[in-house]
């Protein structure tokens, strides 16, 4: 049941922003809640008459599409099924950097930067059009009524992107205060500082919760070794995203807070890929992202229920077009329907995504993208990769691009020794490929200083 201000948040605060904003996100979630009940082939019919419309909007006024469909002869009138995808090649991080401008639309405005490198560790420069937030927004709105929560209702965000910690200025800061969310940030973890956070939350006494499930385990952790209770401040729901969820994670934030926990994953570049609900499956949201499972050696198509590389074409992308992206994470796709109802397809599973934590000299434990938007700020690094060997040891291996200085090794170095401690080794170190895990999963931080085991609290629990 709403609250009075979740209403006047969730039905006029919120859609009177994104007019502002010249957003389309009440009417999407609008068309959104009603097409996630309409069956699988009415969706996949939807999808097809989307992908079309993109490819033939790109093919004649996206330059780099232009020149690519001419090239292969590719024409997206001839488009019959969703399969016929496969005729054009993956996109890359590689690609859009070489093609940053040329993948614009001719009559594209109103186009957001986007700097991110994620866990991928490889910095990409793209942009968005306010078709594409309009959308993405709207499938989080969509998956959060999922829960028996809405917009409005109290939340704390525990996040660590400088795009969302960089921006808390009065108005952000009013904004935030009239939408009842509050923002902890998660790259620092010492002792003191998550003494605050659950002090805030307990303060706060959230209706849900959303962030890393790296950062809110080790919160839950904390709260446990010192014997506070959250499970008793009407928390509905905990919502994770931007990294892989554990087991032994989903159990100790379920235990400490007295909720289920929402899996949600996908990314700036990609888009909301997928949302959990509450039945436990992983949906799609099928009408503005089309996934492929590929082979990451041919690029083929794999069956259904055989994992792969996760490749998402985003139907809502015509002011910067997104087709046949590679997101470097690898999945498998089910055939099976959700007894929830939903005709949205399934992922059944999710590999090989994850960002470590790091430990500082002092004990500070720290998200790891505390080191990787370090290296992220320095022009000329193709990809890199942070291996924390000790406390006092940590080395880092960068794959330059020609117009990479040397001499910037020795301020990076100073950076990371800035958050990881003093006397801290940090040993830079230039090679010309970085070798992926045994996994074939590409890792960019890994940190051999283990941190206290879950299963461990809950056992002593």
């Amino acid at each position: 049941m709403k609250t009075l201000w979740t209403s006047l948040v969730a039905d006029l605060l919120f859609p009177a922003q994104e007019a502002l904003k010249r957003h389309q996100t009440v009417s999407v979630c609008r068309g959104l809640e009603d097409s996630q009940w309409w069956s699988t082939d009415r969706i996949e019919r939807l999808q097809l008459a989307r992908l079309k419309a993109l490819l033939t909007e790109a093919g004649s006024s996206v330059p780099y599409y232009r020149q690519l469909f001419s090239r292969l002869g590719f024409e997206p009138t001839g488009v019959r099924s969703t399969q016929d995808l496969s005729a054009l090649p993956l996109l890359d991080k590689a690609t859009i950097r070489q093609h940053r401008d040329a993948l614009r639309h001719d009559r594209a405005v109103g186009l957001a930067r986007f700097n991110t490198g994620g866990s991928s560790g490889e910095p990409l420069i793209f942009f968005i059009g306010r078709e594409r937030v309009s959308h993405d927004v709207a499938a989080k709105w969509r998956a959060t009524r999922w829960w028996g929560v809405d917009i409005g209702d109290p939340e704390i965000v525990v996040w660590g992107s400088p795009i969302e910690l960089g921006t808390q200025d009065r108005v952000r800061q009013l904004r935030d205060a009239l939408m009842r969310t509050e923002l902890l940030p998660a790259f620092e973890m010492n002792e003191t500082k998550l003494d605050h956070f659950i002090k805030r939350i307990r303060q706060r006494r959230p209706r849900m919760l959303f962030g890393y499930p790296s950062a809110l385990a080790h919160i839950a952790q904390h709260a446990r070794h010192r014997g506070v209770a959250l499970d008793d401040l009407g928390v509905r729901v905990v919502f994770v995203t931007s990294e892989r969820l554990y087991d032994e994670q989903r159990h100790i934030i379920e235990h400490t807070f007295g909720c289920p926990v929402a899996n949600g994953y996908g990314g700036r570049d990609a888009g909301f890929i997928a949302h959990e609900c509450p039945r436990g499956s992983l949906h799609i949201t099928a009408e503005d992202i089309l996934v492929e499972i590929v082979d990451p050696a041919s690029g083929q198509t794999m069956p259904m229920g055989q994992s792969g590389e996760i490749v998402v074409t985003h139907l809502a992308t015509r002011d910067y077009p997104f087709i046949r992206y590679r997101t470097g994470d690898i999945g498998v796709l089910s055939s099976k329907s959700c007894p929830c109802g939903r005709g949205l397809p399934v992922l059944a599973e999710i590999q090989g995504r994850s960002t470590d934590f790091v430990i500082a000299e002092d004990g500070t434990v720290m998200h790891g993208l505390a080191l990787i938007y370090v290296l992220r700020g320095v022009a000329g690094i193709r990809s890199f990769k942070i291996i924390q060997h000790t406390r006092s040891r940590t080395q880092v291996q960068i794959v330059p691009e020609p117009d990479f200085d040397p001499a910037d090794t020795a301020s990076l170095a100073t950076e990371l020794r800035r958050r990881l401690g003093a006397n801290v080794s940090v040993e830079v170190e230039l090679v010309d490929q970085i070798p992926a895990e045994k996994s074939g999963k590409f890792r960019y931080v890994v940190s051999h200083v283990p941190l206290a085991s879950p299963e461990k609290v809950a056992h002593h629990a």
